[in-house]
């Protein structure tokens, strides 16, 4: 029974920094369970920026919790076949997706960023719920209630503070301390082309190549969403212009349709990022403020659950905010269900990383005949087990 003393959940109203997937996904989320949630973006648009990402079956099974499902894999593709390959177009492994999630009841989708920030803020709750143009600069708790500052000047106080601002998040920095990020020794290429008929549909594949991997994955509405890693120094940079001109030719020769997707892309649709992470923490809150997704354990790319890990982060939180019981016990159990295996994902993505973007050819080599002699189904006994495990 909730204490006389502590305010029912529902009349909680939770201030979010941030309107990534993560932020927003906490707000549908509240909206859902009948709490106030008001969201700070940096952004004076939600415009149609960014590239694709994969809402792998553990996040579809988080967002059909709050109903949200169905609309999320109506914008996007189905995957079907995931295939790793080698530069000459030789598989190294291929698994039956679409089998498992027909064995799961679980969707796997491949879609723009664009797209799932558009289905979500549609289901945020009322329209004033997403403030634009505006930044969580700093916050003070006085323990009944926590107040941000403002990027405008002005002030706002509620019951909980979530930080879901991202990689370099300023709510974490005031939890925290100012912290340096952690360089995976490679950066990354992301683009988006018009292009459909260069591939098969469903058809997701990742080619791995000597310090360079390229993935290209059909992301629905005609598009193509690509990425390319390769080992570089932290802080290096394309000539202006001659982006596309610098993967052209580190993936010369590579396997179709490899060339014709970078020559089908408009340059000012490719994103070029160095990647980073964080070691891993085993607290995330303290009072009233918690983080979520980046801010909490930003994760190289390498496994596809950075925002997937954001989407169970907002829906296990939202679930804690809604019992009964002070909000610090609410944080808490929050920690207990996601803290662990959010960490694990950061560790497994940083040793994927490391082992794909091997240059040695002894070592590639070994690499490669391994993952061949690997029977599929324990990959795909690897796909159930992060699905049945989900928080």
């Amino acid at each position: 029974m909730t204490s006389p003393s502590a305010p029912s959940p529902s009349a909680r109203h939770v201030l979010i920094a941030g309107a990534g997937i993560g932020g927003l996904t906490l707000a549908c989320a509240l909206h859902r369970a009948g709490l106030r949630a008001t969201v700070f973006e940096r952004a004076d648009a939600l415009r149609q920026v960014g590239a694709g990402l994969m809402v792998q079956m553990n996040a579809a099974l988080a967002l059909r919790r709050i109903g949200l499902c169905d609309a999320v894999v109506a914008e996007g593709a189905r995957a079907q076949q995931a295939v790793i390959l080698v530069p000459s177009g030789a598989r190294l492994s291929e698994v039956d997706v679409g089998g498992i999630q027909r064995e799961l009841d679980a969707p796997m989708v491949a879609m723009h960023r664009a797209r799932l920030q558009a289905v979500l803020h549609a289901h945020a709750g009322p329209a004033e719920t997403v403030r634009l143009g505006i930044a969580v600069t700093g916050f003070q708790g006085d323990g009944g209630q926590v107040t941000v500052s403002l990027s405008d000047g002005t002030t706002a106080s509620g019951d909980v503070l979530v930080g879901a601002d991202g990689l370099r998040s300023a709510v974490r920095s005031g939890l925290l301390g100012e912290q340096p990020t952690r360089y995976s020794g490679y950066t990354s290429w992301r683009g988006v082309c018009p292009s459909a008929d260069l591939v098969t549909p469903g058809r997701f594949s990742e080619t791995w190549g000597p310090g360079a991997r390229f993935g290209i994955v059909p992301i629905g509405h005609g598009e193509v969403y690509w990425y390319a890693t390769i080992n570089a120094p932290m802080g290096a940079e394309d000539a202006p212009g001659q982006t596309l001109a610098v993967l052209r030719e580190r993936f010369a020769g590579w396997h179709a349709p490899i060339a014709d997707l970078l020559a089908a892309t408009p340059p000012e649709r490719v994103l070029r990022t160095d990647i980073h992470d964080r070691p891993p923490l085993q607290k995330w809150s303290r009072g009233r403020v918690t983080l979520l997704g980046d801010a909490a354990h930003p994760m190289t790319p390498n496994l596809g659950q950075g925002g997937c890990q954001a989407i169970e982060d907002a829906v296990v939180l939202s679930e804690c905010l809604a019992a009964p019981g002070p909000v610090e016990d609410a944080l808490r159990a929050y920690e207990a269900r996601r803290v662990k295996r959010a960490n694990q994902m950061v560790v497994r993505s940083r040793r994927m990383g490391r082992m794909v973007q091997w240059e040695n050819p002894a070592a590639r080599f070994v690499r490669d005949a391994l993952l061949r002699l690997v029977p599929t189904r324990m990959a795909v006994q690897q796909m159930r087990d992060l699905v049945r495990s989900t928080s």
